[in-house]
């Protein structure tokens, strides 16, 4: 099986990111509206009753902090979407067989700032939730593990692809130059 063009393996993860490109935008669809429920919600209660099947459920962590958790959720999949719908773009000019395209470049470095904000994003739901949910509902390692530093290796390796996909943009341009 060829690696690129038409029925390839990137035509294969070009359809593959399809569906999942499909399944988060769904998921986006389902917690936004979810968090903006419970952020309405909010003021008129201390805690908040889940019923399912017949039982009440209550939540464990304070309506804030399950609407910063919610709101952050929400976040990190429009994030997703970014990074999702930028990835099939880059796939579309890999199952045509061209990668070394200048749009590429730009694509690859949003992706790159996407990911920085989505991790710094997820240092402030973390400062929220350590101040707004009790001790005991959180787990102790999550207080302890904030900083990652293979997130921020990806997040190089994805700006180090970007320059990798503009030398082959401006190397593509340059043999087209040449007779």
């Amino acid at each position: 099986m060829r690696a690129l063009g038409p029925q390839s393996v990137s035509s294969f993860l070009k359809v593959v990111l399809d569906v999942v490109y499909a399944v988060v935008c769904i998921g986006a669809g389902i917690v936004g509206p979810l968090g903006l429920a419970v952020l309405i919600y909010l003021p008129f209660t201390s805690s908040v009753h889940f019923q399912f099947n017949g039982r009440i459920l209550v939540s464990p962590v304070p309506p804030l902090a399950l609407a910063a958790v919610l709101m952050g959720a929400e976040v990190y999949i429009a994030c997703l979407v970014i990074i999702l719908n930028r990835l099939r773009r880059v796939m579309e000019t890999l199952t045509l067989g061209d990668p070394f395209r200048p749009e590429n470049v730009g694509r690859l470095r949003l992706i790159g700032g996407v990911l920085v904000a989505l991790e710094i994003s997820s240092y402030g739901v973390r400062t929220i939730l350590a101040w707004t949910a009790p001790v005991r509902s959180l787990n102790r390692t999550s207080q302890e593990a904030w900083f990652n530093p293979t997130v921020w290796f990806a997040v190089l390796v994805v700006f180090v692809l970007a320059e990798v996909f503009r030398e082959g943009a401006r190397l593509r341009r340059e043999a087209e130059l040449t007779i």
